[in-house]
């Protein structure tokens, strides 16, 4: 069983890309566990399980809380993202024994939730129930997982904290101290953001340095109150409070280069209490080193919205969709080509689209009910809102529009191209990174207007929009690959080049035979840079995530 200790990340598996974009920090809280033991509470502790090859691997587990219905876990999970993927995750909560095996007995299990990377990063705050075996609700637990980014660039702060002359709590030695930091929300409610080590019998600790995302400390406001708390370490739970003081990331920033921040470590009944009372102790600040860059993962939490249109190509040369060797063709029993490539690449941006709501498109068809050609019509006929209810929306509107329409040509797709940019450009001139457009071009053949194709490129270059074109069945796509510029940079006809590489062309058939995730990673592995690089020529900062935003019920599992 592969374990990581904290935090490390387990080795990625050989099939895994190269380059890892990110790492995610998972924080996980329960309420109302169910109590298992008689005399006690229970002593929770959460293990954290990957899907890999279809298999559940434990990835990592927290610490156990003793005596507590009600756990806020230190323990830090750290897992790899990958936007390209689907990664299920799954966070099973059990009663610990002291050192015996987590997990080995049923009455043990207090409950399990099951979810995607993709869902917690694009919520930030997950709160789901707990499920017993079989479905069953595990009474009024609930599990929350709060989602934050690190990586070795990202905007994150490394503090380094000392003490002096704390509170002596121990009758026959000196306190153990630690140090936690709550950032305390708009909601007024706080949230743990990091927990220094115990250090042993000193009443002058002095913790390790440790880094923190910005995003974490105080969620991009410097003003946001912050509570630090000194305690003196229990083995048994019940630590004793020494002291606590409160402040801003603003105020700990005067910590640079050479100097210093200091706070009185203040116990508010002794302040009530003793008419000498000056603190319980001296807390401070001996260092602060800020590193700011942006990264995919900052603009995804920030809360952009990636939406996705989908375009079908319905030009006659797909073949007649009622004959079985048509490209269009439904099969019952096994989607087509259009099918599979729509759903590997729409399950993966669903995640990041709250509303789950997809543009579908269509082009080279004649529609009803004047039957006259059309390069960019709502395949739900609808031509006030092209929009439909997630990726099996999409699917039905597309299997039910095929009978109504007469394919046709040619094979145009700058006009939706322009007519996604359009939509895009509206979003450009709100200055903020709150939507970001995929365009999914599904076509069988090489497109007609290749100038007007290579314009709109161009132009679109300049918006918060990519573009993938996946070639879908046997014909020659050489051309095609001009478009992604790979090779070279793409130019309109005039010769003006593309601000950003926005295209990425893949034939269908080179995965044929491989598993549909395999499609979405290939053709989706471009577009963080893509979003990053877009962001960081207008200078357009992620925005700041809502922390008061309500818990998101994810649906439960089936």
């Amino acid at each position: 069983r592969p374990t990581a200790t904290m935090g490390e990340a387990l080795e990625a598996s050989p099939q895994a890309p190269l380059a890892v974009l990110s790492k995610v920090e998972l924080r996980v809280s329960c309420k109302h566990l169910l109590d298992r033991d008689t005399l006690n509470k229970s002593d929770p502790c959460v293990l954290l399980l990957m899907q890999s090859q279809g298999q559940w691997m434990e990835v990592d587990r927290s610490e156990v809380i003793k005596s507590n219905l009600n756990p806020v876990f230190a323990k830090i999970f750290t897992v790899d993202y990958y936007f390209e993927e689907v990664q299920k995750l799954r966070f099973e909560v059990y009663d610990s024994h002291g050192h015996a095996e987590v997990g080995t007995h049923d009455d043990d299990f207090l409950g399990g939730m099951e979810c995607t990377v993709g869902q917690i990063v694009a919520q930030k705050r997950v709160t789901k129930p707990l499920f017993l075996k079989y479905g069953k609700f595990a009474g009024k637990s609930t599990i929350t997982v709060i989602s934050e980014e690190i990586s070795g660039n990202n905007g994150y702060v490394e503090l380094a904290f000392r003490a002096k002359k704390l509170d002596d709590k121990d009758l026959f030695s000196k306190s153990d101290p630690f140090l936690e930091i709550y950032r305390i929300d708009d909601d007024r409610s706080e949230q743990l953001v990091y927990r220094t080590e115990v250090v042993k019998n000193n009443l002058s600790p002095i913790w390790e340095p440790f880094k923190v995302s910005l995003n974490s400390l105080c969620s991009c406001e410097e003003k946001r109150k912050l509570r630090c708390v000194v305690w003196d370490y229990d083995s048994r739970g019940k630590h004793d409070f020494i002291g606590e003081f409160f402040t801003t990331f603003e105020e700990m920033q005067k910590a640079m280069g050479e100097n210093k921040v200091q706070w009185d470590c203040m116990n508010p009944k002794y302040k009530i209490k003793k008419r000498n009372y000056k603190n319980s102790g001296v807390v401070v600040l001996l260092d602060l080193k800020i590193h700011r860059v942006y990264s995919f993962l900052d603009y995804i939490m920030g809360g952009c919205q990636i939406h996705f249109t989908v375009a079908i190509d319905f030009t006659a040369s797909n073949g007649d969709p009622r004959n079985s060797c048509s490209l269009h063709y439904i099969n019952p029993y096994q989607p087509n080509e259009y099918l599979k490539a729509l759903v590997a690449v729409g399950e993966i941006c669903q995640d990041y689209d709250s509303d789950k709501k997809f543009s579908a498109l269509g082009f080279g068809a004649r529609i009803p009910p004047k039957y006259e050609v059309s390069h960019d019509f709502a395949i739900n006929f609808n031509p006030d809102n092209d929009e439909c209810e997630g990726i099996q929306g999409v699917v039905e509107s597309y299997q039910s529009c095929l009978p109504k329409i007469q394919l046709y040509g040619p094979t145009n797709v700058a006009p939706i191209i322009s007519k996604v940019a359009r939509v895009a450009a509206d979003e450009e001139r709100t200055k903020e990174a709150s939507q970001y457009f995929i365009l999914l071009i599904l076509t069988d053949g090489v497109v007609t207007d290749m100038a007007d194709t290579r314009e709109a490129i161009v132009r679109a270059s300049y918006l918060p929009m990519s573009i993938i074109i996946v070639g879908v069945g046997n014909a020659d796509f050489t051309d095609m690959q001009i478009l992604d510029g790979d090779d070279g940079v793409l130019r309109s006809p005039k010769g003006e080049p593309v601000l950003r590489d926005i295209v990425q062309f893949v034939p269908f058939r080179e995965f044929k035979n491989a598993s549909p995730t395999a499609l979405a990673k290939c053709v989706l592995a471009e577009v963080p840079k893509q979003v990053v690089e877009y962001y960081s020529y207008k200078a357009f900062p992620p925005r700041c995530p809502q922390t008061d935003t309500p818990d998101s019920n994810l649906s439960s599992p089936q």
